[in-house]
């Protein structure tokens, strides 16, 4: 790519600019990344006939657990894994560029909230944190050392010192973000309620396990009735992306300027759906992702909103739902 590829990303303006880039990721992958290249053509799609985003072939997220998905040299700083069920295989991204990462995460939430340092950072991410190589808990670590207020940190599951350092907290004129997996913010808000009102409270999704899955309307209306706020925010990514999504409110998300959904037939996978409405299987654009894959089918179902927005509604094979009832799509 070239060198000032990081610089066009992060600074794309419209969808024109945008379009741009990611046809000049896909010819850069495809001549990079041999896993890419030998699925593009399997598919027995002209390299040279790719000329809009509905046409770029997006590979299945699941490769992630089988092959090293790099572009260029096999060189790599870190790897990102997801978690596991059991007997299951976990997705492995191979990091070339943290620094690449850093950015992205950086930008999106100044982009959505504003400077970290405006923030009381709390963290509710048990099952991530007892692992290694959680994406969601180096973005977050990150975003509490970028805010440098000592009080902030993991508090894994130990609810009452958290209610303590959110009720005894210093008035720093901070805003708070008390940002958790799905299943310990209910454990806080059925054990013990506190009064968030003035804070914005984050789901990441997912009970992992240890609860019954509920839809994200159940789970948001809980949150709010027990925690007295407005709404509930929420965050969209994966092990596999580079980029994250957010809600601000009604599981309705959106993307910054170097991501894209689009949404596909769930029987025809290369057919892309261009009316908003539409439930289909969600695929990603991560231009962040130019060192593994930039187009991502993932098993996610959603549809896209007229406003440019979108919404996660279930998974396909509904052994993971994220938060979402599929009996409802």
């Amino acid at each position: 790519m070239k060198p000032d590829y990081r610089d066009i990303i992060f600074n794309i303006k419209d969808q024109e600019g945008f379009l741009s880039s990611a046809l000049e990721a896909f010819s850069f992958q495809y001549e990079n990344n041999k896993v890419y290249r030998d699925f593009v053509n399997k598919l027995r799609i002209d390299k040279n006939s790719i000329c809009s985003l509905e046409n770029i072939p997006f590979m299945p997220i699941e490769f992630f657990r089988n092959h090293n998905i790099l572009s260029g040299d096999p060189h790599f700083v870190k790897i990102f894994e997801s978690s596991r069920t059991t007997g299951s295989v976990p997705s492995r991204h191979l990091i070339k560029d943290i620094s690449l990462y850093e950015e992205s995460f950086l930008r999106a939430f100044n982009l959505f909230y504003g400077n970290p340092s405006e923030y009381f950072i709390l963290a509710l991410l048990p099952s991530y944190v007892e692992r290694e190589g959680s994406s969601l808990v180096y973005m977050v670590d990150r975003l509490i050392k970028e805010s440098n207020y000592p009080p902030a940190g993991f508090y894994k599951d130990n609810i009452n010192e958290l209610i303590d350092t959110i009720n005894n907290s210093p008035k720093s004129g901070r805003k708070i973000l008390l940002l958790g997996v799905s299943y310990a913010l209910l454990d806080i808000a059925e054990k013990l309620p506190v009064d968030l009102s003035g804070a914005i409270v984050m789901e990441t999704g997912g009970m992992k396990g240890k609860r019954k899955e509920i839809t994200r309307q159940e789970l948001h209306s809980f949150l709010k009735s027990r925690f007295g706020t407005g709404s509930i925010h929420s965050e969209y990514g994966m092990t596999e992306l580079l980029s994250q999504a957010y809600s601000k409110a009604d599981g309705v998300f959106y993307c910054p300027p170097w991501m894209k959904v689009l949404i596909r037939d769930p029987l025809d996978p290369l057919t892309i759906y261009n009316e908003p409405g539409v439930t289909g299987g969600i695929n990603i654009i991560d231009l962040a992702n130019i060192n593994s894959c930039v187009f991502i089918a993932t098993g996610d179902l959603g549809r896209i909103r007229k406003d440019g927005g979108f919404e996660v509604l279930g998974r396909f094979d509904n052994s993971d739902i994220r938060g979402c009832n599929l009996m409802a799509v």
